[in-house]
C-alpha cells in the first residue's frame, strides 16, 4: 500500500511541496485548503505531470478532510502571512486560531498521522500543535533547521566556490533573528569553514543566513520564500516515509535537553518511522550555549502570548 501525506494549505509553500514529493515518488498526495478550486486546479495541473516525469505519485486537490483520511504525514503550511500593521501579538493570534481549527480536522481523519509544522511562527506554531493534538512528541515536528541549515551551505559553497554537495552545516534555536548558526560543526569535505575563511567571513555568513528569509521577501515585495522551504519539508518527509534515520535540525519539543525544558526549539534530531527518534545532543560552547537559551527565551515569550 502506498504512502500518504497531507498537505495543509495549497498557496506557494504547499503547492511547491507537493510538486516536490510527487516528483519524487514518496507518496500520494493530498492538496487541502479551504479556497474551492484552487487545491483542485494544482491537484490536477501536477497529477498531470507525472507521466512526463514517469512517476506514479497520485495527486488530488479538495476542501474535504474525508479525502485526506489515513494519511502518514500531514504537513501543515496554513496561516496567514504578516501584514502591514500587523502586530506580531495579532499574527500568532490568528494562526492559532487557524491551527486549532487545522489540527483538530487533520487528527479526526488521520489519528496516527505524524504532524510537520511549515506554519509562521513556526516554534510557536509547532507547540500550538503539539498541545491541541495530544500526540507523543516524537509525531509533531517543525521544518526549520534543514531550511535554515541549507541557506547557510549555499552561502558557505558560493563563498568558496565549491560544490554544495561538500558542504554541512548545523543552524540550531528557533526560526527567526535568534537562530544559532554553529560555524565549529559546518565543514566543507570535512574541514570547518573556520579553518578555509577568516572570522569577518564567517560572521557575514552567519548574518545573511539569518536574513536569509527576509532578503527574499526584500526581493520578491510581495512574498516569502517557497522553493527551499519546501525541499527541506520534503527531505523530512523522505527521511520519515523511507526510515532513514537521517539526522537533520529540526525543531523538537525539548524535555531537558540542552539544558531547556517545555519548549519547541531547533536542535539535531533523528528522524525515522517514528517521527523523531533522538534528539542529538551535541557539546556547545558557554557563548554557543548562550546564545541558544537566548533563541529559547524568545520562543517562551510568543508561547506565553497564547497560552501553551
Amino acid at each position: 500500500m502506498r504512502k500518504k501525506v497531507t498537505i495543509v494549505g495549497s498557496g506557494n509553500v504547499g503547492a511547491t511541496t507537493a510538486h516536490w514529493m510527487a516528483s519524487k515518488e514518496l507518496a500520494d498526495v493530498v492538496l487541502i485548503d479551504i479556497v474551492e478550486g484552487i487545491p483542485q486546479g494544482k491537484g490536477l495541473d501536477l497529477y498531470q505531470a507525472m507521466p512526463i516525469e514517469k512517476r506514479d505519485s497520485f495527486v488530488i486537490g479538495t476542501n474535504d478532510y474525508g479525502d485526506t483520511a489515513n494519511s502518514d504525514i500531514v504537513v501543515i503550511t496554513a496561516g496567514i502571512p504578516r501584514k502591514p500593521g500587523m502586530s506580531r501579538d495579532d499574527l500568532l493570534n490568528t494562526n492559532y486560531k487557524i491551527m486549532q481549527d487545522v489540527v483538530g480536522k487533520v487528527i479526526a481523519a488521520s489519528p496516527n498521522c505524524i504532524l510537520i509544522i511549515v506554519s509562521n511562527p513556526l516554534d510557536a506554531m509547532a507547540q500550538a500543535a503539539f498541545k491541541i493534538s495530544g500526540f507523543s512528541r516524537n509525531r509533531v515536528i517543525g521544518m526549520a533547521g534543514v531550511l535554515d541549515s541549507a541557506r547557510f551551505r549555499a552561502f558557505i559553497a558560493m563563498e568558496l566556490k565549491v560544490s554544495v554537495e561538500n558542504v554541512t552545516a548545523f543552524v540550531l534555536g528557533g526560526h527567526g533573528d535568534t537562530m544559532v548558526p554553529l560555524p565549529r560543526y559546518s565543514t566543507v569535505a570535512g574541514i570547518p569553514i573556520t579553518e578555509l575563511m577568516d572570522q569577518a567571513t564567517v560572521d557575514r555568513l552567519v548574518q545573511r543566513t539569518r536574513d536569509g528569509g527576509a532578503e527574499i521577501v526584500k526581493y520578491l515585495k510581495t512574498g516569502s520564500a517557497y522553493y527551499a522551504p519546501a525541499a527541506a519539508v520534503t527531505e523530512m518527509v523522505e527521511a520519515i516515509l523511507k526510515d532513514k534515520k537521517k539526522i537533520l535540525p529540526c525543531a523538537a519539543y525539548l524535555q531537558g535537553e540542552y539544558g531547556i525544558n517545555g519548549l519547541f526549539v531547533g536542535v539535531p534530531c533523528k528522524l525515522g518511522a517514528r517521527g523523531v527518534e533522538d534528539v542529538i545532543q551535541i557539546k556547545l560552547s558557554a557563548a554557543e550555549q548562550s546564545a541558544l537559551e537566548n533563541s529559547a527565551g524568545a520562543v517562551k515569550e510568543l508561547v506565553a502570548v497564547i497560552g501553551v
